[in-house]
């Protein structure tokens, strides 16, 4: 159950991604603001598209930061509240980019198999089009109107998950929720009371406040390859065993073996004979203390004495392998010149 778990597991974004989505966007009611107050007077909007690309970076700990460019478009379908029964009309665009920090909570959540959740916030810039926005009564008088673009500072919060590809680990699907706000803006209008009156002026809308549901793709140009099939059981010969390995250790400057490493090889030679092995690999190493030409010389004196003992304990010499390694591969990382005694060491392993 665990290895399966951490195979469904998905990781955190890793490196440069990009993903689109695309979905519906649910305008909040345009408030109209009155002398520096908001009013109950209103646009009302139809469900619109909504469309977000984004370019981004994984740090590989679950934290990727984003940059975005979005598009939203809502029609307007009636006036609330204006006094008088009112309908309206005109498109509400808004387009602009965002700067997000996005958390993907596989790293506090790993037992969710198959998904990644994630979490998000951003800030950035909305241009908010009044595309021949009106409003007018029943009568056709009075009314109200603007063709105007403004700007203005935008902010979201962002809930989301991904379903990798299998197949293809860079690909993955993706369904967000994402609300997005901006501050209000002041549009130019134009007002007719009656037939053949047209005034000018400016009218301040309140806060632009937007509900978006998303499904898209998202490609991680960091993600690693999908990984090779299994190989089949083998069903015709029992797996080989795992190889073992013993350590043997050496005083400082010394090839000769103390009684305890005489153990050591006894326990390693008389286990051989237990298992079923192709060959004993004998590899001798040292500290760093010395020259690297004296030190390969002192690896190789070591493993031959292992060997030597090897045989004694009955383990054919055809079957044993020497190598000495000099200071290289060493058990504690030191700087140069340090006697460190796990590093004056030989080890066999049983193949």
């Amino acid at each position: 159950m665990a290895a399966k778990a951490q195979t469904n597991y998905v990781p955190p974004v890793t490196g440069l991604y990009m993903s689109l989505g695309a979905g519906i966007n649910i305008l909040r009611d345009e408030h109209l603001d009155l002398g520096g107050q908001t009013s109950e007077a209103r646009l009302r909007s139809r469900i619109g598209p909504a469309v977000v690309v984004a370019l981004g970076y994984g740090f590989g700990n679950g934290l990727r930061v984003e940059l975005e460019g979005n598009y939203r478009n809502n029609r307007f379908s009636q006036g609330r509240d204006f006094g008088f029964p009112a309908a309206a009309g005109g498109n509400e665009v808004k387009y602009g980019p965002m700067v997000n920090v996005v958390y993907d909570l596989t790293g506090l959540i790993p037992a969710v198999p198959y998904i990644a959740p994630y979490v998000g916030v951003g800030a950035g810039y909305q241009w908010v089009n009044f595309d021949n926005v009106h409003a007018y009564s029943a009568q056709g008088y009075p009314r109200f109107g603007s063709d105007d673009t403004r700007g203005a500072f935008a902010y979201q919060a962002i809930i989301g998950t991904v379903i990798p590809w299998q197949i293809l680990p860079s690909l993955a699907t993706t369904l967000e929720y994402r609300f997005m706000g901006t501050t209000d803006r002041t549009y130019d209008i134009s007002t007719s009371a009656a037939p053949g009156t047209i005034a000018g002026g400016r009218q301040k809308f309140g806060n632009d406040f937007n509900h978006s549901i998303l499904l898209g793709v998202r490609y991680n140009f960091g993600a690693p390859p999908a990984p090779p099939p299994a190989a089949p059981i083998p069903t015709t010969s029992p797996a080989p065993a795992p190889s073992r390995s013993y350590l043997v250790f050496f005083d400082w400057d010394k090839a000769t073996l103390t009684d305890r490493a005489r153990a050591i090889v006894k326990e390693a030679a008389d286990n051989s004979t237990r298992v079923q092995y192709t060959r004993l690999e004998v590899n001798g190493y040292t500290d760093t203390s010395g020259t690297p030409q004296y030190n390969q010389g002192l690896s190789l004196r070591r493993a031959r004495a292992v060997g030597a003992e090897l045989v004694r304990n009955g383990v054919p010499q055809s079957a044993i392998s020497i190598q000495g390694f000099g200071e290289t591969n060493p058990l504690v990382p030191t700087g140069a010149g340090v006697r460190e005694p796990q590093n004056r060491r030989v080890e066999i392993i049983i193949r």
